[in-house]
């Protein structure tokens, strides 16, 4: 059976938690974007929240893919469908790509590919060859002229991908200003590509840094679940930072993930690819990268599995003794990450779950 929903509303009216990170300069904005990127789906695991469509109890406990679907505007042939109709050809050439781009994704989706350029590529753990193993389609003049303005190539070809979409909306009054003060035309693209993780470029004239936004956490029923998702999701980051960890995995299994976290029950039941090392292990012979991945519980990916990896959590709190935080804060904190942990073991419900068991044992 199927959910029927007409409106784009039904999915941009959804509510959710995100989380825009201030970073020092350009290259520890882009390496955030990447590590973030692997955790999107074991977040948007544990937030779970969204299993009731339009009055109907789903098979799904998410958000993400019905929005992606309200705002799907792509073409027939960029679907890859029905390419050889007549009424499919010669009347989209004014649309980005002619209309008969194929595009895999919507516009609401997960990344497409990894943008650091960690190295310049010589570190076997961080080169992005292996990595990019997902169809990013780009817009060929728009990356052309990125690599003739010295944008190095995975920057060019995340920016170049932005632009194989079409602006939703303009304002006629914002039409005819000058890209060289003004970043509006850029923003215009950059606000409707809906990631689960978005590299933000200072605006043009302004004292805002490089920032990234982590954008695929469900909103919760309470502050102080969305204050823990918050504020734990912060201190990722900074151990990320912190520890120098690298979370890379082939961006075909960051969306098998995001396809596992959408299944219900998945923070309890679902296995997600992680990897293996977040660390270079001692004892790896020479030429030996170490990035080995696997599947893993949420919660074996919170708490550690087997003597080859710590987990989150705990290198969250090991962060924190390397800072030297206050008893007071390291306590709330500890409430957040046993909110955590609970959920993982299926010790506290998420809000999809409560509200899925609602409904059903209702009289």
């Amino acid at each position: 059976e199927m959910i029927h929903m007409d409106a784009m509303c039904f999915g941009m009216g959804m509510c959710c938690v995100q989380v825009t990170f201030q970073c020092r300069d350009i290259f520890e904005s882009r390496h955030l974007y990447d590590q973030l990127a692997v955790l999107t789906p074991i977040m948007l695991s544990l937030s779970a929240a969204t299993p009731i469509l339009k009055g109907h109890l789903a098979d799904t406990d998410v958000r993400w893919a019905t929005i992606a679907a309200s705002v799907d505007d792509r073409t027939m042939q960029e679907r890859g469908l029905d390419l050889c109709s007549v009424k499919n050809k010669g009347h989209t050439q004014w649309m980005a790509g002619g209309g008969a781009r194929p595009l895999p994704k919507s516009r609401y989706e997960s990344i497409s590919c990894y943008i650091c350029n960690c190295k310049h590529g010589q570190d076997p753990t961080s080169n992005l060859d292996k990595y990019n193993d997902v169809h990013c389609p780009i817009d060929e003049a728009s990356y052309a002229t990125l690599r003739a303005g010295g944008v190095d190539e995975p920057l060019a070809r995340h920016i170049a991908h932005l632009f194989v979409r079409d602006p939703l909306v303009i304002f006629s009054e914002r039409i005819h200003i000058p890209d060289t003060t003004s970043t509006d035309h850029f923003e215009n693209i950059q606000s409707t590509n809906w990631q689960t993780v978005r590299w933000k470029p200072p605006p043009a004239g302004s004292g805002i840094g490089w920032r990234v936004e982590f954008r695929s956490m469900e909103a919760q029923l309470t502050d102080f679940e969305n204050a823990a998702f918050s504020v734990m999701t912060v201190l990722i980051s900074r151990v990320l930072l912190a520890f120098r960890l690298n979370l890379y995995i082939p961006l075909s299994k960051v969306d098998e993930n995001m396809a596992t976290a959408h299944k219900r029950l998945s923070v309890v039941e679902g296995k997600f690819w992680f990897r293996k090392h977040m660390a270079r292990p001692d004892n790896l012979a020479e030429g030996e990268g170490g990035d080995d991945f696997e599947l893993m519980s949420v919660y074996e990916i919170l708490t550690g599995k087997g003597t080859h990896y710590a987990g989150l959590l705990p290198m969250v709190f090991a962060y924190l003794d390397q800072i030297g935080c206050d008893r007071q804060t390291r306590d709330k904190i500890r409430q957040y990450a046993k909110l955590f942990e609970k959920r993982a073991a299926g010790e506290l419900q998420t809000a999809a779950t409560w509200q899925r068991e609602f409904v059903t044992r209702h009289p």
